[in-house]
């Protein structure tokens, strides 16, 4: 603390012994050493504070500098879902309304379109020609001409034609 050599504080020894007395001395040394006790721990206290302070100071810039990494990288993180997300989506959509473009003329009508009335029956849909019959096919085959219609032309009405011989009620 104080740069104090033993000479020093023999001089002051002796003129405390002189000014103070033989009988006092003692009782005032040991008062003295309690007060630069205190003092000593005082100023310790203070630099410990201190200490603290810039460490806890170190710490709240730390903490900020954490935050703005993990916000950036959240973002980042974010941007990357997003740019991943759409071309999926789109994918998905497209692929969800061929699908239903797919599904529609083979079980369930839409609005534009006739159901197939018996697919193990000859039927046979053509865009340009409206009643033309064709020979006999397999069922799939229809479903793959029915469904060639609809995407080429949905607006063309779709008829089918049945020859005697196939109707239901006919009997040959």
């Amino acid at each position: 603390m104080f740069d104090i050599s033993f000479t020093e504080l023999l001089v002051i020894g002796v003129i405390a012994l002189v000014v103070i007395g033989p009988e006092r001395l003692p009782k005032v040394a040991r008062t003295i050493g309690h007060l630069v006790g205190r003092a000593q721990r005082y100023v310790n206290d203070v630099k410990s504070d201190i200490n603290r302070e810039v460490e806890l100071d170190e710490l709240r810039k730390l903490k900020e500098q954490m935050q703005d990494a993990a916000q950036s990288v959240q973002s980042g993180l974010q941007n990357t879902e997003s740019a991943l997300r759409q071309p999926l989506d789109a994918f998905e959509q497209s692929t969800m309304s061929t699908l239903n473009e797919l599904k529609t003329p083979l079980g369930t009508p839409d609005a534009g379109t006739t159901p197939l009335a018996n697919p193990d029956a000859s039927v046979t849909t053509v865009a340009s020609t409206p009643s033309v019959s064709a020979p006999q096919q397999q069922p799939a085959q229809l479903e793959i001409d029915a469904v060639r219609t609809t995407v080429v032309a949905p607006t063309i009405p779709t008829t089918s034609a049945a020859t005697p011989e196939t109707s239901p009620g006919s009997k040959t």
